[in-house]
């Protein structure tokens, strides 16, 4: 579960990022967070890392008082929530199942376990072909399916997938969204940022709606007949 209450965020001399923010969001959940930039989601997915601490309010993940958490458990909580970054955030250097491997790597997951752990992950996001290849050698489509698997890598109770479709056509952007929706129904919970209006409208998810720091409205869309199916 994800929990938070009366969350404040302010930067330098007092720009309000996020005012009084109330959400609960419960385990196996699919969220869609949306709203303008600037809005504040992103400030969230930090927040829930623990990259920022609140101004003022607390933040529950799990069992975990995020903001009380002492710095040698930050590790603990980062493994549970795997983040599919907005700009990637992929190694150039780095072949596809290097890039996977690292999480791995920093966690001190044994070798054996780590390769049969990212050959489990590449055949789920559909890319186990392109294991040995470099990011500039895939499309976009393909590399976000790359961050996706370097999320899953460390099997996390939490996705937090950061605007994932942004620079990508309209079908691409349908496959990332119904590859997120699979891993959810496995139980994951999912909580995606997006400016698409298509997939707000199109899909049966709750949606969150941030607007200059408040949380203006918390909804769960309705089944339509035409719903994409996923």
């Amino acid at each position: 579960m994800i929990k938070l209450d009366k969350v404040s965020k302010k930067f330098g001399t007092g720009t309000l990022a996020l005012s009084s923010i109330d959400l609960t969001i419960e385990n196996g959940e699919f969220v869609f967070l949306v709203g303008p930039s600037g809005s504040g989601k992103t400030t969230i997915f930090r927040l829930i890392t623990r990259e920022l601490l609140p101004t003022e309010g607390t933040i529950i993940v799990n069992d975990w008082d995020v903001a009380k958490l002492p710095k040698h458990k930050i590790p603990h909580l980062r493994k549970r929530i795997g983040v599919v970054f907005q700009d990637l955030k992929l190694l150039l250097d780095r072949t596809i199942f290097e890039n996977i491997a690292l999480p791995m790597e920093i966690a001190g997951v044994n070798i054996l376990e780590a390769k049969n752990r990212i050959e489990e992950v590449l055949e789920q996001v559909g890319i186990a072909e392109h294991k040995e290849k470099f990011p500039i050698q895939l499309s976009g489509g393909e590399l976000q399916r790359v961050a996706i698997a370097r999320a899953l890598a460390l099997s996390p109770d939490i996705i937090l997938a950061d605007e994932p479709t942004g620079n990508l056509d309209t079908n691409t952007s349908w496959e990332i969204v119904k590859l997120l929706s699979l891993i959810n129904q496995k139980g994951t919970t999912v909580i995606m940022a997006t400016h698409n209006a298509e997939f707000i409208n199109g899909l049966a998810k709750r949606v969150v709606s941030l607007d200059k720091g408040r949380l203006i409205s918390d909804e769960k869309k309705k089944k339509k007949t035409k719903e994409k199916n996923l």
